[in-house]
């Protein structure tokens, strides 16, 4: 592994015992909560002039949950439900789950596995996924990112329009953002993948973010993050102070832009970034599968506004933990103040 080398860093509940972890080729794991945890820190050069704020909203843990997902939805369900009630135990304020959670990552399977979703303010829903995700939230009290899962949508023509959508819950229970991929996962890599979402998935058309006790919190898609004009509007116009992209890169991707690109975009928006993959199920071979297989890279990642991981994974099941210090946002924008130092009069950037 490429960061046995690093620290691990692990946290402790009041419930919880560092006799209870158990060492592991990893790092160590809790029989109870499940976790596979691994952090990487550096030092963060900061200015003496500047202070960090004591609120309590100056400090978030999140948790971001890597499972296997199956072609069994109800399955899927039942990980999915398990996963959000570890993250809770883990003592995370806001838990993030992977891309396409409910179905299998194909083209072909996603008419198949949509479902009607609700809409901004609502607390209800037949959907048996976000029904799911509603309960979770009521019950554990906890901040949702709900990854993503397909969803139909009925157009004026009456055509079945489907988007890659993820949906975000607050503690109440009650939808605060939608986001559909807004831009598509159309590549022909040679020698690597072919994929085309299109053929399958509509666009969405719009930005999304959510207001948060902890800060505006900017969200994306996978595929999204690839384009840094978007990450910066959320920036730029709404001052977020996290981006959270749900993805599944594959083997061509990931080990070349997964870690990368969330680097990049943390750096360019002085924010946390985080990525929260399925874990990576090995290709069955099977000749008679329904739908092909696509490996996902896995390496759940948190990084830093300085461009640093200060938690990540492997491509194996697990949850990733990480406190979030957001009073170091203010202190990079402050220190390196960019977004003061645009040349507005050579450049600018807007939303349509």
């Amino acid at each position: 592994m490429r960061l046995a080398t690093r620290p691990v860093a692990l946290w402790f509940s009041a419930a919880t015992t560092a006799s209870a972890f158990l060492p592991t080729s990893l790092g160590l794991v809790h029989p109870s909560i499940g976790v596979v945890s691994r952090s990487r820190f550096g030092a963060l050069k900061q200015k003496t002039s500047l202070r960090m704020s004591s609120s309590s909203t100056n400090s978030m843990k999140v948790a971001l949950c890597q499972f296997h997902v199956t072609s069994d939805k109800e399955a899927n369900h039942s990980t999915a439900k398990s996963y959000l009630e570890k993250a809770k135990a883990g003592g995370a304020d806001l838990v993030v789950l992977p891309e396409i959670w409910n179905s299998p990552y194909a083209t072909a399977a996603f008419p198949e596995y949509a479902e009607t979703l609700p809409q901004v303010g609502d607390k209800e829903s037949e959907s048996s996924s976000t029904k799911l995700l509603l309960d979770a939230a009521k019950e554990h009290n906890v901040w949702i990112v709900g990854g993503s899962i397909p969803e139909v949508v009925k157009d004026d023509n009456g055509e079945n329009k489907i988007y890659n959508t993820c949906l975000v819950l607050n503690p109440e229970g009650e939808v605060v953002a939608k986001h559909r991929k807004v831009h598509l996962f159309d590549i022909d890599v040679p020698g690597g993948i072919t994929f085309f979402e299109s053929e399958t998935l509509s666009p969405g058309e719009g930005m999304t973010h959510f207001s948060t006790p902890f800060g505006e919190i900017g969200l994306g898609i996978c595929y999204d993050i690839r384009f840094p004009e978007y990450a910066m509007l959320l920036r730029q116009k709404y001052n977020c102070v996290a981006l959270i992209y749900p993805g599944a890169f594959n083997l061509t991707t990931g080990p070349a832009h997964w870690e990368l690109l969330q680097r990049g975009r943390a750096v360019d928006n002085q924010c946390y970034v985080m990525m929260a993959s399925p874990a990576r199920t090995e290709d069955p071979k099977d000749e008679n599968a329904k739908y092909p297989h696509y490996t996902a890279w896995g390496h759940s990642t948190v990084v830093s506004p300085w461009g640093e991981v200060i938690s990540t994974i492997d491509e194996k099941e697990g949850i990733v933990f990480a406190d979030l210090d957001l009073a170091k946002v203010e202190e990079m924008r402050a220190g390196i103040p960019i977004e003061n130092q645009k040349r507005e009069d050579m450049y600018s950037l807007k939303e349509l």
